[in-house]
């Protein structure tokens, strides 16, 4: 078993708006949020004021503990009052993929049984249809303004009272994600309090920050990483958050040099923009003292590179997953001359870890020996909304976590991810579930059977491949005719991005896909 080198973290027993903001007026007229395009600032006094008052006017309309209320927007300055202003009134908050169809977010409104929806007027349409197919849902409000639906601006003026609700931190839950786990469709992961709380608390002494240091949020808070890294995390500090609506290379650069970005929180394919796009010598970027990437592995030569350019220290890199609160591991700012290349960093705080054989999961292994990665710690989730057969295959009765990466540690505890056992497709950092892509592929009428797995593209981001068996009747059925029938119906980072057609695909006799056929091919 391999332990943490940090001191234990005791449970943080507070809501999470309370232990985000809890130093909201001692740090007062501080920067909290700056929009990185026009420049709109909000201090720490007006984020605590402004999420308490939505907090009434949310409770006046009849928000109540127990409920849930979907989040479904880009990082706006709105988004983190929205947010705290939820779990305040007693809610739980379920983050919603922006680009999701209507009929992706309809599925979330009705698995997590969502009452409320907060969105922003150019997702509306999108909002209404998906409340319309799943039904249940008591009003859409919106962050910004639009004809019969009420704003977060107006409700800054409410006279309600603030709610005063009794939330037990260990049990209620905060957050509800949704993850695909190591397989399958996504799951709504039940995050409490207490979970996530605590799960900052372990970062902290790794990736300390406070006033003057200032992030750039670009990553989307919807994803339990922005919502950690870029949100909570430096809100809780004290930091200034500089919000970026999307990832465009142009602005990214521009925000970094006119808001003297001192940290930075990424995905690989942002490094590999850093270090290879000439836009970038454009720029002044001095300010940066750090680099961190998370959501997918980094390549140890493309992180060097990037450095190197950019006249940073190595790119630190963390490891983690939703049903984590995310984290497990991370290179500490400190260590960062001193961390082996590769490396996803060491454990935090009041975590541990165990790496079982891939043969005989009863079997640890020892240093350097690559196994199925086991976590044990207070972030673990509280499991899968109303799937506990789900929630049994991923926490064994013993607290472990059982990951679906492969990886080793060395003898300095180091862990180095190797390969997954789960077959979950990354695309950029957000989760692709092979076996939702291959049920769609099977409503074509021209497809007999289809499977689905992860290969690299041109730039080395792993994207879904499509393996197609036409029917007798489609023999001319095209890579792109599938590309577009799957693309008009789901979010744009689902697409499958390649296509081969195949004679059948290979199945074991229990009629599981043998995926690693398909690999051998790519």
């Amino acid at each position: 078993m391999f332990r943490s080198e940090y001191a234990d973290v005791p449970p943080v027993e507070l809501p999470i708006h309370d232990a985000v903001l809890g130093r909201a007026a001692e740090f007062g007229d501080t920067p909290a949020l700056i929009d990185g395009t026009n420049g709109m600032t909000l201090t720490y006094a007006q984020v605590d004021q402004f999420h308490r008052r939505v907090a009434a006017a949310l409770a006046e309309a009849g928000v109540r503990k127990g409920d849930v209320l979907a989040l479904h927007s880009p990082n706006t300055l709105a988004f983190p009052t929205a947010f705290y202003a939820a779990t305040r009134a007693g809610a739980s908050v379920t983050t919603v993929h922006p680009l999701s169809t209507a009929e992706e977010f309809a599925k979330q409104l009705r698995d997590s049984a969502a009452r409320w929806i907060v969105t922003v007027s150019p997702l509306l349409e999108t909002a209404r249809r998906a409340a319309e197919l799943a039904g249940g849902v008591e009003e859409i409000f919106v962050c910004d303004s639009a004809p019969g639906h009420r704003s977060l601006i107006d409700m800054l003026a409410s006279t309600a009272p603030e709610p005063q609700v009794d939330i037990d931190p260990a049990a209620d839950v905060a957050a509800l994600p949704y993850s695909s786990g190591t397989t399958g469709i996504p799951k709504g992961v039940m995050l409490t309090h207490r979970q996530i709380a605590t799960n900052l608390a372990q970062l902290e002494p790794a990736i300390a920050a406070g006033p003057g240091d200032r992030i750039l949020a670009v990553l989307p808070f919807f994803h339990i990483y922005g919502l950690t890294a870029l949100m909570n995390g430096p809100l809780r500090i004290g930091a200034t958050v500089v919000v970026l609506p999307r990832f465009d290379l142009e602005t990214f650069l521009a925000a970094i040099q006119n808001h003297r970005i001192t940290g930075l929180y990424v995905a690989p394919p942002i490094v590999l923009a850093l270090a290879k796009h000439p836009l970038v010598a454009e720029y002044d970027l001095s300010s940066l003292k750090y680099l961190i990437s998370s959501a997918a592995p980094l390549d140890a030569q493309l992180a060097a590179a990037c450095s190197q350019r950019l006249n940073l220290p190595p790119i630190g890199q963390a490891y983690g997953m939703t049903e984590l609160s995310p984290g497990s591991h991370v290179v500490p700012l400190s260590a960062m001359h001193d961390a082996p290349p590769g490396t996803v960093g060491k454990l935090i705080g009041g975590t541990e870890m165990r790496i079982v054989s891939l043969d005989d999961p009863a079997k640890d292994l020892g240093v350097g020996e690559p196994g199925e990665i086991l976590i044990r710690g207070p972030q673990i989730m509280k499991g899968y909304l109303g799937r506990p057969d789900a929630t049994a295959a991923m926490i064994d009765p013993d607290g472990w976590l059982h990951t679906g990466d492969v990886g080793h540690a060395d003898a300095d505890g180091w862990l180095f991810v190797v390969d997954r056992v789960k077959e979950l497709i990354k695309y950029k950092g957000f989760q692709v579930a092979p076996a939702e892509l291959e049920a769609l592929l099977l409503t074509h009428p021209g497809i007999a059977d289809a499977a689905v797995i992860g290969a690299l593209n041109d730039d080395g981001s792993e994207v879904p491949h499509a393996y197609v068996v036409r029917r007798p009747t489609a023999t001319d059925l095209s890579e792109g005719e599938v590309m577009m029938y799957v693309a008009e119906r789901v979010a744009p980072y689902k697409r499958v991005r390649q296509v081969t057609f195949i004679d059948g695909v290979p199945r074991a006799a229990t009629g599981k896909i043998l995926r690693r056929e398909l690999r051998e091919r790519t």
